[in-house]
């Protein structure tokens, strides 16, 4: 497999930039919503995952001075506000490439994309599984001044600069190439648990088996409560609280309209059978008789009334899980929700300023434990993952606190 690669922006003020370079420990602390940024600047200053900071280069500025550079840019031109800048990276294959050669990608593929316009930094990373490439630059322009706009017609620039760079290097190619999930659904997935995604390919496979033909799988689905689009030649569904369609090709790259006409029916030997949708056997018949899915209703009560039973919160004590795709995911965000707050209760948060205290400890702690894992590894490698579980706890206590910052709990903050 070749070289995969996103990028995205960063949001924020020019003031957040400067605080930053007069005080990183504070204005990290200040602007949660700027990690993302303060994360990739310090990568410049980790040498345990840079191998001691060989691999950290920069195209039109100093590393030494490359923040304040670019803070320059974006005052000379009074573009101070917007997108602040822009992250990417690029990620290898396990034992695919060196770490020498990545990097050397990596400052081939940041030149022919940006290196005409843009003040970069490029760093190889060491510290994971697979080398990746990291790159943050400027969004404003050094020659005039102008902002990147990042379209769909850039994505796939970049996509192809940096496959035909990998493929100068020897690497694969990838096949078939789409959109990757985020980061948070693949770690999701990668630990067995519930997303999205995996509720689409439940019942795309349940729709498959059980429908005679393309025009049934469609009313399969549909029954379940996607919208579908099987025009095309890509086959893509949705549920109605998402804007964007995923394609059955993306979810599993079996699934192609040629492929499905040939594998379709495993179980309907005596005809296609309709979507299942059941309801909790204590349910109330005038609740299932009342309710129809997608349609308002001014009935608030009875509204709360049926979700409790469809997701198995009345009676107490219940089995019944949902078969709904559009209620296991509500059922996914309610638990997200529920564990946030057992985490403010916890901690007895109330209001914003204790929520970001509670981050500047965590990040302390896990700056102080980054910085022992890396002595112990250069002292006793053998001892190196011991801190491993801390480390985790502490990621996991920190993304609950960037939950709770965010729109959710700006509805309970007081006027």
């Amino acid at each position: 497999m070749m070289a995969t690669t996103s990028l995205w922006h960063i949001e924020g003020r020019l003031k957040d930039l400067i605080a930053y370079v007069e005080n990183p420990e504070k204005t990290v602390a200040n602007n949660p919503s700027l990690q993302p940024l303060w994360e990739v600047m310090s990568y410049v200053s980790r040498p345990e995952a840079t191998e001691q900071g060989e691999y950290v280069s920069t195209i039109n500025c100093l590393k030494e001075i490359a923040l304040q550079q670019m803070i320059l840019t974006k005052k000379q031109y009074g573009k101070e506000n917007g997108y602040i800048a822009w992250h990417g990276y690029q990620s290898f294959k396990p034992d695919e490439v060196t770490a020498k050669e990545a990097h050397e990608i990596g400052l081939q593929t940041a030149r022919e994309m940006w290196g005409d316009r843009y003040q970069i930094i490029v760093t190889t990373h060491l510290d994971k599984d697979h080398l990746h490439n990291h790159f943050c630059f400027n969004s404003v322009s050094f020659i005039d001044g102008g902002k990147y706009d990042y379209s769909k017609k850039e994505r796939w620039r970049l996509m192809q600069v940096s496959d035909r760079i990998c493929a100068e290097h020897g690497l694969s190619v990838i096949k078939n190439p789409h959109k990757a999930p985020t980061r948070q659904v693949w770690l999701d997935e990668k630990s067995g648990k519930s997303t999205r995604y995996n509720v689409y390919r439940e019942d795309v496979r349940e729709a498959i088996d059980y429908s005679r033909s393309p025009k049934y799988i469609e009313e399969y689905l549909q029954r379940k409560g996607y919208i579908t689009d099987f025009t095309g030649k890509h086959w893509k569904i949705r549920l109605s609280q998402y804007q964007h369609f995923t394609r059955l090709d993306t979810l599993d790259e079996r699934w192609t309209p040629e492929n499905l006409k040939w594998s379709i029916g495993r179980y309907a030997s005596f005809g296609s059978r309709r979507a299942y949708i059941s309801y909790p056997k204590d349910m109330p018949q005038d609740l299932k008789d009342w309710f129809q899915p997608f349609h308002h209703t001014s009935h608030i009560y009875r509204l709360y009334l049926h979700y409790c039973y469809l997701l198995g919160y009345l009676p107490k004590n219940t089995d019944y899980k949902p078969t709904s795709p559009y209620l296991k995911e509500d059922l996914k965000k309610l638990d997200e929700i529920s564990e946030q707050v057992r985490y403010m209760g916890k901690y007895h948060i109330e209001t914003f300023d204790d929520l970001y205290a509670g981050r500047v400890k965590i990040e302390s702690d896990m700056y102080s434990l980054r910085f022992l894992i890396f002595e112990r590894t250069k002292n006793q490698k053998t001892e190196a993952g011991s801190g491993s579980g801390d480390a985790w706890k502490l990621r996991k206590q920190k993304r609950r606190t960037d939950g709770l910052s965010g729109p959710s709990m700006r509805r309970f903050s007081p006027s």
